[in-house]
């Protein structure tokens, strides 16, 4: 199977945003309805939403999680969230407002025999997704605001969680996320080769139709492309088209290893 293309709607302050390199002081607003703009996505022939409170990753509780429920109440895309869920209670009521799947990354990586716990429990088991969300292959917490020294490299971490009843592990290199200057390849690759069981989404750098043509011959399970889509470098619908496509129609992508 193709991976899915997954967009990615980020929110602060209940607008549609991106930062650059997960900087809160680089910030681009853009002057969408979120709800629209999701229904926009499901037109185009998407299935999936990534959606991120950004407020809710700097204070470490949920707080976009109204106008999230709206997005799932006007759509029937399966839709992750993430940003600030970092109890038992914030995961039972973002699966109770409708998402499919719970992005965890804070809590999850600072306290890893609770993430086991709730990876293995059976209201949260195959909906809980890790992200892993690295600098230099260094892990990020806390909203991207901490980089943790301390802690093992995303491919151990990957490695150790592999045989987890998890949805899957979204990866992003934070250097490239809303950058557009090409995914991390290489690193994605790395990352498909260590899990044999858990589902890979790559996240960052997304720019152009060629970036998911290269993304597409990967082992991976989704794309997330954010800034792309609302830059107008990437076209959700032919994005969607190429990865449905057999792949002796998909146009030869350009581009070194690193894809750009």
């Amino acid at each position: 199977m193709p991976p899915d293309l997954i967009p990615a709607i980020d929110l602060r302050n209940g607008q549609v945003v991106r930062l650059r390199r997960g900087d809160y002081n680089q910030q681009t607003t853009y002057e969408v309805d979120p709800i629209d703009t999701a229904r926009k996505f499901e037109d185009a022939g998407c299935t999936c939403l990534h959606v991120v409170d950004l407020d809710g990753a700097k204070e470490g509780r949920p707080v976009n999680l109204a106008i999230i429920e709206k997005i799932i109440q006007a759509t029937k895309l399966k839709v992750e969230v993430g940003g600030g869920i970092r109890t038992e209670e914030a995961m039972e009521y973002v699966l109770a407002i409708g998402a499919q799947r719970i992005i965890l990354g804070t809590r999850a990586l600072a306290d890893m025999e609770w993430f086991q716990n709730m990876v293995h429990d059976a209201r949260f088991r195959g909906r809980l997704v890790l992200g892993l969300d690295a600098r230099d292959g260094l892990v990020s917490t806390h909203g991207w605001t901490h980089t943790e020294e301390d802690l093992p490299k995303a491919t151990d971490i990957a490695r150790n969680v592999d045989g987890w009843p998890l949805a899957a592990i979204i990866y992003t290199d934070i250097a490239r996320d809303g950058m557009m200057i090409g995914p991390n390849i290489k690193a994605t690759a790395v990352l498909a080769k260590i899990c044999k069981h858990v589902p890979i989404v790559h996240s960052g750098g997304v720019t152009a139709i060629e970036d998911i043509a290269l993304l597409k011959r990967l082992p991976i399970s989704g794309i997330i492309v954010g800034k792309a889509i609302y830059e107008g470098t990437l076209d959700v619908a032919d994005a969607v088209r190429v990865l449905a496509a057999p792949d002796e129609t998909v146009a030869k992508p350009v581009g070194g290893p690193d894809g750009g």
